[in-house]
């Protein structure tokens, strides 16, 4: 299953800072530099302020990302996400993230999504605590550790991400992949590797570079990934 090279050492490129006036372009400058997980930012504008993209960008990206051999990495920046999971899912998102914040039923949220056919993630932003995994920790194929607030690019990674990323690489199985999203670049990146990270969120740092698919190798070198 190609949601598989999620559990691999890998940079996911993230669309929102992409030009989207020519974003099938931008998305192949970085799959033709190595990239094979594509990061979808979906915000509302209730759970996070600003409002972003829906299941029309993924299903307008899926026959090209899939067809390069990629995925589709969509993380639910939503309010009530569980409303929403089929849709992104049928518009052929392969691994869907919600937020524990963003639903008082995260259970039967993260169950929709592999009712779906999806990996199944689960985000935690930074107030929240490590051990809040524990509870439906046999229920997530990766946990994705925000490390910035969650709703802008190009915030400043936050220091303390680092000690609660081993925390959570000591509370979840072997086969939970751990993946960190805000503030990646060269410098933390292999940081958070060595903390137990082994998916790497990258959005301002990859496409608002002159060279987005130079940034991207430069990154992925970083962090020894394949």
């Amino acid at each position: 299953m190609r949601a598989e090279m999620m559990s691999e050492m890998r940079v996911a490129p993230s669309i929102l800072s992409a030009d989207f006036a020519r974003l099938g372009d931008q998305v192949a400058t970085v799959m033709d530099a190595g990239a094979r997980v594509i990061h979808v930012d979906v915000m509302d504008g209730h759970f996070v302020p600003p409002i972003t993209i829906g299941p029309l960008i993924v299903n307008a990206l899926a026959g090209q990302v899939h067809g390069a051999g990629g995925v589709l990495d969509v993380h639910l920046m939503i309010e009530r996400p569980e409303r929403h999971v089929q849709a992104f899912a049928d518009a052929g998102a392969d691994a869907i993230t919600v937020h524990l914040e963003a639903t008082a039923h995260v259970n039967f949220a993260l169950n929709a999504v592999k009712e779906a056919g999806c990996r199944a993630g689960l985000a935690l932003n930074p107030g929240t605590p490590a051990v809040a995994v524990t509870e439906v920790a046999d229920l997530v194929d990766h946990v994705l550790c925000m490390t910035v607030n969650p709703g802008w690019g190009g915030q400043s990674f936050i220091e303390s991400s680092i000690d609660k990323l081993t925390r959570l690489r000591g509370l979840l199985p072997a086969s939970c992949t751990i993946e960190v999203d805000g503030g990646v670049d060269t410098e933390t990146a292999p940081r958070c590797a060595d903390a137990g990270a082994t998916l790497f969120v990258a959005g301002s740092h990859v496409f608002g570079a002159p060279d987005p698919a130079q940034r991207y190798q430069a990154l992925a070198a970083s962090i020894g990934s394949i």
